[in-house]
């Protein structure tokens, strides 16, 4: 069960996208300006909207004026020179106002399940090396028999610039290790942008596996929303907004980010992480991790009761 400081920090996953709206209320004139234009730069290098229009799985587009519950899956892809990459971190969750709640649900990448348009069954992050962002939305929302409405993409690689652009993250280690090089110890650790990312991504010397490997990512993640959205950051927006330009992709346009820290702000006051029970296993001598029908109809109604789809 996460600890009282954890579930303060899942609280603020919404600024992931806004970490700089307040920017906009602070300062005036010149200054005020040259802050917006950047912000609204860095968006539109962001905004990378789908093909589709809305999920085959809805009837109708989601309405954030409405303020209707909607999904978001957050994607840490792990993108290097001339790869496409794997979604190593992939994390569902369903906003609904009405309850002023977020069910958060993390999908171990070694999940086995049907890749969608590539007719073959895999792990579940090899859909995204396979098909981009739209196969992997596509076998998300068929291994869950959900709808995803947005997605946000960072790229792990480029994840160290963000890190550095805010002077760097703390966070509180809970397993001594050793990885390229780097020692971290347990407790509370400063990171830079190369030290974050080795961080996120050790997975062999943890023995909860990819789960431990999900939690630090998080923790970056959370740490990074943190750095930026002080007031020490303010000095380096120009920084932050080109690093995230470069780094993050999502179909949200920046009207729907406002709209979203307008009427969706509360939902972040209570945040559960869903637990997934799967079995690890090995076929083919390949390593995947098992997830029954029963545990995903369990997960199913779950996330569809958070939508109000049922």
């Amino acid at each position: 069960m996460p600890s009282r400081t954890e579930r303060k920090k899942k609280r603020r996953w919404p600024k992931v996208l806004l970490i700089t709206f307040a920017i906009l209320f602070i300062g005036v004139g010149a200054y005020a300006y040259s802050v917006y234009h950047s912000l609204t730069s860095a968006v539109e290098t962001m905004h990378t909207p789908l093909e589709r229009e809305k999920s085959d799985k809805r009837e109708e587009q989601v309405s954030l004026n409405k303020a209707q519950p909607f999904s978001v899956v957050l994607l840490g892809v792990d993108q290097r020179e001339n790869d496409r990459g794997r979604s190593d971190s992939i994390i569902v969750m369903a906003v609904n106002p009405n309850t002023n709640s977020v069910k958060m649900l993390s999908i171990p990448r070694d999940t086995r399940t049907e890749i969608v348009g590539k007719g073959k069954v895999d792990k579940i992050n090899h859909a995204y090396a396979f098909g981009g962002i739209d196969m992997s939305l596509k076998t998300i929302e068929h291994f869950l028999n959900i709808p995803i409405d947005y997605y946000i993409q960072i790229n792990m690689e480029g994840f160290k610039d963000i890190v550095d652009s805010v002077g760097g993250v703390t966070v509180q280690n809970d397993l001594d290790f050793t990885e390229e090089g780097f020692h971290f110890p347990k407790g509370q650790l400063k990171l830079n942008g190369e030290k974050a990312l080795t961080y996120a991504r050790m997975r062999h010397e943890d023995p909860r596996g990819d789960f431990g490997r999900q939690q630090r990512q998080r923790q970056i993640i959370q740490a990074v929303i943190n750095e930026g959205a002080s007031l020490s950051s303010l000095t380096n927006y120009g920084d932050i907004f080109t690093a995230l330009g470069n780094n993050v992709k999502t179909n949200l346009a920046f009207n729907e980010m406002v709209t979203i820290q307008s009427k969706y702000r509360s939902a972040s006051n209570s945040i559960e992480q869903v637990q997934v029970n799967a079995q690890g296993t090995m076929i083919n001598g390949v390593s995947y991790q098992l997830i029954s029908d029963q545990e995903k109809a369990r997960i199913h109604q779950i996330l569809m009761e958070q939508l109000e789809l049922n």
